[in-house]
């Protein structure tokens, strides 16, 4: 495979060549017992399920999981936060991908008042150890953050509403979006900055254009997870649309106001 920026190809060329990435990808990741685990966060509208999608079109049923936990039972409003989420974390040899995770607390629960202040605290200070633990007991974990300016999420939300095939993307939280726009835009931007560390660090990606972010991701997990024999054939991905999350960021428009 020789390497090749996703502007150098036409996104049908260049899908089909990421993919066999992932796919050599996950042979070493299962011969080697590796742990991973991919956290997708970001506005609703944001391409998550999309992206997710092309990513395990070619994987391993058996090795691979998609998590997408509904809201929490009663009984689980009484355990410890992240309690809930613990059985769904990779052994040896699995990929899991979290399509939204635990930062519903730090954004959705946050926004609508689905925690109090307080929780909401304890959370932010807790998630870094929490992710440091996991890193130290050899989860390989990537965080992504998918951003999407708000005429372009007004535009998808749309979109659910019209086309029929898309209804089943629908929430009841979607009438919320642009509304609290600035809402969650506040909440992105404590919990990016308090989350953001060494052991566990944000990637961000701008998704208006769901094919360049598509194929952005799809360069970043296989460079950042895979060894050097399967990663030095994949080029980098473009750092227009991807990137290494910092404080700047928030406020020199990488990201989305």
């Amino acid at each position: 495979m020789s390497k090749t920026h996703t502007s150098d190809l036409p996104y049908d060329e260049a899908l089909p060549k990421l993919q066999l990435a992932l796919v050599r990808l996950q042979q070493h990741a299962m011969a080697a017992g590796e742990k991973v685990l991919v956290i997708f966060e970001g506005r609703d509208a944001a391409g998550k399920d999309g992206t997710i999608h092309r990513i395990t079109e070619h994987m391993s049923v058996r090795a691979t999981r998609v998590v997408a936990l509904s809201k929490p039972s009663d009984i689980e409003r009484t355990q410890w936060y992240f309690q809930r989420y613990t059985p769904y974390l990779p052994s040896g040899g699995q990929f899991v991908i979290f399509n939204r995770s635990w930062y519903n607390r730090a954004g959705v629960e946050r926004v609508m008042g689905f925690s109090t202040p307080e929780e909401q605290e304890d959370f932010l200070r807790e998630v870094p150890l929490f992710e440091e633990m996991l890193v130290g007991a050899g989860v390989r974990l990537v965080k992504l953050w998918l951003d999407v300016s708000k005429s372009e999420q007004a535009e998808r939300l749309a979109e659910r509403k019209s086309e029929p095939l898309k209804v089943l993307k629908s929430s009841p939280l979607d009438e919320f979006a642009q509304p609290r726009w600035d809402d969650y835009t506040a909440a992105r931007d404590e919990m990016l900055r308090r989350t953001d560390t060494a052991a566990a660090p944000w990637t961000c990606v701008k998704s208006d254009h769901k094919k360049s972010a598509r194929l952005a991701v799809m360069r970043h997990l296989v460079r950042t997870l895979a060894p050097p024999e399967i990663a030095d054939d994949v080029a980098p991905p473009d750092p227009e649309v991807l990137f290494r999350f910092e404080i700047a960021a928030l406020t020199d428009g990488r990201l989305c106001r």
